[in-house]
């Protein structure tokens, strides 16, 4: 599924920037911009997993994990969420 790894993508660039925006400088842009972004992303990665029907109660649990859910949900296509569907 395309839109499962782009959204896993950057549900995890965008948690990282978020994160490193908060060691350092923690400039009130990227969080104003990063954030809704990251946000969009892990509803996107929740909702896709939700809605595509062979979609396992594992698959649908990983997905709930902030920032890496994503991530997670496409390392196990056993769960039921093909990663080569695309």
């Amino acid at each position: 599924m395309r839109i499962l790894r782009i959204a896993a993508a950057v549900e995890a660039v965008s948690l990282a920037l978020l994160l490193l925006d908060l060691v350092t400088e923690h400039a009130e842009v990227v969080t104003s911009l990063g954030g809704p972004v990251h946000g969009t992303a892990y509803l996107t990665v929740i909702l896709v997993v939700r809605l595509k029907p062979p979609a396992s109660a594992g698959a649908r649990w990983r997905a709930l994990v902030p920032g890496v859910g994503g991530l997670l949900v496409l390392r196990r296509p056993s769960g039921g969420v093909v990663a080569g569907e695309g």
